[in-house]
This record gives C-alpha cells, structure tokens and sequence, in this order.
C-alpha cells in the first residue's frame, strides 16, 4: 500500500490546500511507492508565515543549546540509518550501501554543525582610537528557502539545513518531487531531536512551489542544488529580489590517467567514479582524459570492467548499479548515446538498456574516440556513461579538463609528484584529487564548484555557515565622553 506523504508547516502534517497529490513510484519496478501533496504558492507562504513566527524566538536560543538539537539528530540518525536508507533506495534506486553512505554524510555533518554552536567564530580586530573595542561577528539570516535535487536527498539537505539551523535561522524545504518520502523520513528525526514547532518546515510539490518559494518577500536566502539551467533561473529570480543565494549545479567531472599511473589503482577508481549511483552524482566522472600510450590498456580493462558490473534493484545483495531515477533520465541517456554515436565517437560496452522486465536501467556504457569538442564530452549527461580522450601531455590534458563550461570536481593519476602539484594549481575545479576518483568529499572541506558549477559560496566545511549569515561589525566605545577625533569625513 502507497504511504501518503504531507507537508509539515508549523509543527502539523497538513494536506495541500488544494487537496491535490502527486506520485512517487519506485524506479526499480516501476510501482506506487507514495502520494504526495501537490503543493503550490499558498502551502509555501503558510510555511514561509510559520518559520517567520518562529523566528523571533529560534534565533534567541544560544547557539550551544541550537547545537545540543544538531547533535540529537545526529544520535537519532544513526539509530535509523538502515531504515532511512532502506526508504532512499526504494525511492531514488541507488544501492543500499550508498544509500548507507548518504546519511552518514547527515550523522557527520550533524555533529560537526552541532559543534559550530559553540564555535561560530567572529574575530576581534585593532581599532584607530583609544579606549575603544572594535570586532566583528555572525548573525542570523531569517528564513531559508531551500531547494534539493534527488540523488542525495539526505546528505545534500543536510549540508544547508543544519548550519542554517544552529546559525540561528528557520527554514523552508521543498525537496525534489521524486523523493517526497526520504524528505518525509527525514523531517521526523528533527521532530523527534525535539526542534521547536515552525522552525523546520516540509513542503512537497513540484516546480511550481520551488518557484513560490524562490519569489517569497520573507525568505532571505535561497540555497538551490540541481542543473545549471534551473539554477541560473533560480540566481535571477532571487536576485531580482535582493536575495542571496548559493548554487551548486551542474559538472562534467574528468579523470586524468597519465602515462606513469597505477593503472589498477585507476581503473578501480574510474570504475566506481562513473557507475556509482548509476552516474548520477554531480561528482560522478563523465570524461576519462587518457594520455595516449596507456589508452588501449584502459580500454580493455575498463570494458571488463563495465561488463561485469551487476545491474538490478539496489535492495538485493550483489548489485552494483540500479536503475536510473525515472524514465525521463533514461530517455535523456538514450538520447544523449545516439548522439556520441552520431558525432563519431567509438562505443566500446554498453549503449543500450539493461535486459531487465521492469525498471529504468540502462548498462554501463563506454565511448573511445571522443574529441572535446564533441557533445558528450561537454554537456552533462547524469548517467552511466564515460568518455575518453586522448591527450600527449600533461599540459594538453589539463587544457582539456578546463575547457568545459563546468568547474566541480577533477582528479589526475600521476607518480609524478611535480605533475600532482601542477594540476593542484591549474586545474580551476571547486575539488581536486590526487590518485583518487571524483568522489567522495568529506564534510570538513568546502564542497563546490566553480563556472558554470556554482557561485562562489561553498557547502559543508568552515565555509558552510557563510550561505547563511550576515557579518555584523561592532564598536564599543567605553571611554564615557565624545572623542572628538572621530567626528570626521568617515562613515
């Protein structure tokens, strides 16, 4: 039997108020996991209206007793980790044990966020007059608008809503509308860790809440993660508005394997880089730049590989790649496939859907021959296919690797220890890796991108809180007369 998911605005599960649902199916077998509420405008100003109320009160709590919240969620996390995952993979498809790994990342990031509130540190700084103390520190934003994609729909929520939350604030979250359950499951333990009613609010729909949300006169920031075409849309609308927000959209991820790598240690890495979660990760590695003398080795091993990955529901033992999220991503890797075909490029494995009865699987698949310019190996994809290409340098591969309008994640297989710190400097991604695959960032570091990636602001890590706060400078002057010399041209 479906469950029936709501919204959560003010401390109540309610309905949409047009009474309106929306389905979410498991993309495995293709069957009515839940109903949604369908939620519009009028849903995101009720629960814009309730995290406004909590406010005045949420952004009084010190901070080390906001982070004590942060800290019960992280200890809840962990005693419903397998059942939350259980739920994100029937949900999106990916498999159990990355589902796992997806709310560790929450379990992590709620324990470091929780530790910021007794941290949340400002700095005190020299100040031209006598008897006068100058510092500057963080204050509270106002209410959140937060917008998540499905692919990670817990750890990637939980990189804005828990520094926004000890930060002082109170949000509004419209998740993406292939995973209104995980959402769901997710608010519960923030109710259970026993944050106050209006101060975390639920809102499932479609685009046009997300849209509401955005254009909302009381949401003061707006974090939005999905493709760059939605997120630069969200960037105008927002800023025509006086909003600030922070982007994390799309990537085109490159792996460079030079002619002195380990190439077991580069295959493993390109293997679980470009089929993991079925590619579909804003990390996961779409382009393979090759230097020529270790091509034919990479593409035998990486076609074995390939070949050998168990496609099939993420729930049972042994699978490696589950299905794509619905049958609009597949329809999009088709296309894109017969495209690579049509430029030219080389399939080596895969290219077709998986010989399965039900579900939205496609194989691992492998292009060779690939040129830069071509539009596999610039546009992003978001699914299970890699392409290689052939570079004769170091210099020519790092050209390559910058040449697309994308900046997240890069990563190069070298034993040259001069070529490593030459690509840490010149290669202009958010990440680099260093014999490594393009995943697997951890939360201590800022998670982002650069170009056509992101805006400047960084998710996760010491930069986490700069999304949501204000810095506040404050003068004290405790000398108890009017210091003349201050009284000039300065503002």
């Amino acid at each position: 039997m479906a469950a029936h998911v709501k919204n959560y605005i003010g401390g109540e599960w309610v309905a949409a108020l047009s009474g309106e649902v929306f389905p979410s199916y498991n993309p495995a077998d293709e069957t009515l996991l839940a109903e949604a509420a369908k939620s519009a405008a009028a849903d995101i100003d009720a629960a814009v209206k309730a995290a406004k109320t909590a406010y005045k009160e949420w952004r009084l709590v010190p901070a080390p007793r906001r982070g004590e919240v942060l800290y019960r969620v992280a200890e809840l996390l962990q005693t419903r980790k397998e059942d939350l995952a259980r739920v994100m993979t029937q949900e999106m498809g990916k498999v159990l044990s990355e589902a796992r790994g997806d709310v560790q990342e929450a379990i992590d990031m709620a324990y470091y966020m929780g530790g910021e509130g007794r941290r949340m540190l400002g700095y005190t700084a020299p100040v031209e007059m006598p008897e006068k103390f100058g510092m500057a520190i963080r204050d509270s934003a106002g209410v959140i608008g937060l917008i998540t994609p499905w692919n990670f729909p817990v750890a990637v929520p939980s990189w804005n809503i828990l520094p926004a939350l000890v930060a002082g604030n109170t949000m509004v979250w419209k998740p993406s509308e292939d995973t209104p359950l995980t959402a769901a499951e997710f608010v519960k333990v923030f109710i259970d860790a026993g944050l106050p009613p209006g101060v975390f609010n639920l809102v499932v729909g479609t685009g046009e809440a997300g849209a509401a949300l955005v254009e909302h006169p009381d949401v003061r920031v707006i974090s939005f993660t999905g493709s760059t075409e939605t997120g630069l849309k969200v960037y105008t609308s927002a800023a025509q508005r006086g909003k600030k927000v922070c982007l994390e959209m799309g990537g085109k991820n490159a792996i460079i394997v030079m002619d002195d790598a380990n190439l077991e240690l580069a295959i493993k890495a390109i293997t679980w880089s470009a089929y993991g979660t079925t590619g579909q990760r804003c990390t996961a590695t779409s382009r393979l730049i090759v230097h020529r003398a270790v091509k034919n080795q990479l593409v035998e091993a990486l076609v074995e590989q390939a070949r050998a990955l168990k496609v099939g529901s993420g729930l049972e033992d042994g699978v490696q790649v589950g299905p794509l999220v619905n049958e609009k991503a597949r329809a999009k890797v088709e296309k894109y496939v017969e495209i690579g075909q049509g430029e030219g490029a080389r399939l080596m494995v895969g290219g077709g859907r998986a010989a399965l009865d039900r579900g939205f699987f496609y194989q691992p698949t492998l292009f060779a021959e690939v040129s830069p310019q071509m539009r596999i190996a610039r546009e992003e994809i978001f699914g299970p296919v890699l392409s290689m290409i052939e570079v004769d340098s170091l210099e020519q591969a790092i050209e390559v690797n910058n040449s697309v309008v994308y900046g997240l994640s890069s990563s190069i297989f070298t034993e040259n220890v001069n070529a490593a710190f030459r690509a840490i400097r010149d290669l202009t991604t958010g990440i680099v890796y260093i014999n490594h695959g393009t995943t697997g960032a951890e939360i201590q570091f800022p998670f982002g991108g650069t170009r056509g990636t992101g805006n400047g602001l960084r998710e996760a890590g010491q930069t986490a809180l700069d999304s949501f706060t204000e810095w506040k400078s404050v003068y004290i002057d405790y000398s108890g007369r009017l210091q003349r010399a201050q009284i000039d041209n300065r503002e």
